[in-house]
């Protein structure tokens, strides 16, 4: 037990990444500032969580009820738990400028087996979630294509479980249309190899390899696209709520609750993965020229300013079209559709594929920092802390996860992914926030650059509100989770326990 407790000393943690007045020659590249992290978590948060996940949250699902107009509450509801999460994720990001976001910090307060759990567990924020995030960027882009009179088959831009579920809904009811129909047809036409058809997400795919790249090549060059895009995406919601609130009719905001507050809060649990993102700074922040400094601002700025535009959006989108009514993949654009107003929706369908690519090149930065922080500390193979001679990127597990997101990104369902993702990163959020009070408790006098205002009140706040919309997610997604974990936990028995650099007599050593 003793060993699974062991905690990596803050001391050690720090002399792992250089000092940010110094060029080094290995190492990841200190490149970033204030402004540039403040836009990857722009970029991380603004994506698929508005443009494709609020359409059901508005109008409900299979699984769950709508929360109507009243999704602005949970927005509000989600900022605020966000907002508490977030100001103990600035604490650590302050004490602990290092690349590993909550892995690290739960390694330096809750012990070894804690921090490989949320290591683990942080998989599903960024790999899984970023499956999420290509299956919509695949769903615009194709509507988009559609706009110029183009587009792929509907057997290349769609998942064979949607293709399924929308033929036997054709069956059904032969007058359904849109998005369902296309679906149906993508069954009835895909081309068939050894009996089975062969349908699959192709624009998904070809989205991940770009950004792969991209993200190869150099922190630099990614920062660099990261901000054109979130300028862009801001630039297109801007639009969207200048030119909808023209159209906007207030008897759309009535009943305002159509399901009272379990409404509002099944929608505050969906919609979370919209706030998914601030977190993803931290990963950066041995790329950060004073991440002491920079890293908490960065934080709590694009928090604020993505909660202010999610809060005017939902009420815009909601007034454009009747609640019961947006439960389409694209619901800002479907909004002016609804209204026959396609050149609208084209832009906005822009829009949505310009935000959903920056959001997966920070995730697919993030990803890959999280393995290097892990393998760094012998709870990977070494290969995985292995740094490109060149550009000075974790090039091995970037590529790798690039495959792994686009392989399922072919096939996916959205909705399963978008609920595994959520339930990932409240648990990650929870950790975050015991690991405050832990180390304000063992260690009360260490100097913090930022300290966590009402550290008391604020981190208990963050555990409560974030254990409660895990308590809303659908049972399913809870037991997919468990099993997440337990093969998680094997892993960590076979390999990490083993090779731990910090295992008295351990086979462990500091990959390079």
């Amino acid at each position: 037990m003793s060993q699974l407790l062991r905690r990596k000393q803050i001391n050690e943690a720090r002399s792992e990444h250089v000092d940010p007045q110094v060029e080094v020659e290995h190492g990841l590249r200190r490149s970033l500032g204030v402004w540039q992290l403040t836009s990857l978590g722009i970029g991380a948060i603004i994506g698929a969580g508005i443009f494709s996940g609020a359409g059901t949250a508005v109008s409900g699902g299979p699984n769950h009820v709508g929360a109507g107009p009243g999704l602005v509450l949970s927005y509000v509801l989600v900022a605020i738990a966000c907002g508490f999460a977030a100001l103990c994720y600035a604490e650590f990001a302050s004490l602990i400028p290092q690349a590993g976001s909550a892995y690290t910090y739960a390694y330096a307060t809750l012990g070894e087996l804690v921090a490989w759990i949320i290591g683990w567990d942080l998989i599903i924020e960024y790999a899984v979630g970023n499956i999420a995030v290509a299956v919509s960027w695949g769903a615009y882009f194709q509507t988009l294509m559609k706009g110029f009179g183009l587009g792929l088959p509907e057997w290349l831009a769609t998942d064979p479980r949607t293709a399924r579920q929308a033929f036997a809904e054709l069956q059904a009811d032969p007058t359904v249309t849109g998005a369902t129909l296309d679906a149906a047809h993508a069954w009835q036409n895909a081309p068939h190899v050894l009996g089975l058809p062969v349908i699959f997400n192709l624009p998904a795919v070809v989205i991940v390899g770009l950004i792969t790249w991209i993200l190869v090549k150099g922190i630099r060059e990614s920062a660099w696209a990261n901000t054109v895009m979130v300028i862009l995406k801001l630039a297109i919601l801007v639009f969207f709520i200048v030119i909808g609130a023209f159209w906007v009719r207030p008897e759309n905001w009535s009943p305002f609750m159509p399901n009272g507050w379990n409404g509002v809060f099944v929608g505050a649990s969906l919609i979370f993965f919209a706030y998914i993102g601030f977190d993803a700074v931290s990963t950066a922040a041995e790329e950060a020229k004073n991440p002491q400094r920079d890293m908490p601002r960065a934080m709590m700025w694009s928090l604020g300013v993505t909660s202010v535009i999610y809060i005017v959006v939902t009420l815009v989108m909601t007034g454009l079209v009747p609640w019961d009514q947006h439960g389409t993949a694209d619901p800002l654009a479907s909004a002016f559709s609804e209204r026959g107003y396609d050149w609208v929706a084209g832009i906005i369908s822009f829009g949505a594929v310009v935000a959903m690519a920056s959001v997966l090149l920070v995730f697919q930065m993030g990803q890959p920092r999280i393995f290097y922080s892990m393998a760094r500390d012998g709870l990977l193979p070494p290969f995985a802390a292995k740094l490109h001679p060149k550009y000075r990127t974790p090039h091995v597990t970037t590529i790798l996860t690039g495959a792994f997101v686009a392989f399922f990104a072919a096939f996916a369902n959205i909705n399963e992914v978008i609920e595994l993702t959520n339930i990932g990163t409240l648990f990650a959020f929870v950790l975050v926030a015991a690991g405050v009070m832990v180390l304000r408790w063992r260690e009360p006098e260490r100097h913090r650059p930022f300290r966590t205002p009402f550290v008391w009140f604020v981190a208990p706040a963050a555990i409560v509100s974030c254990g409660f919309l895990m308590f809303k997610l659908p049972a399913v997604t809870w037991e997919r989770f468990g099993i997440w974990m337990a093969v998680g936990l094997v892993l960590y028995f076979l390999y990490g326990y083993r090779h731990s650099r910090l295992r008295p007599g351990g086979e462990g050593t500091r990959a390079v």
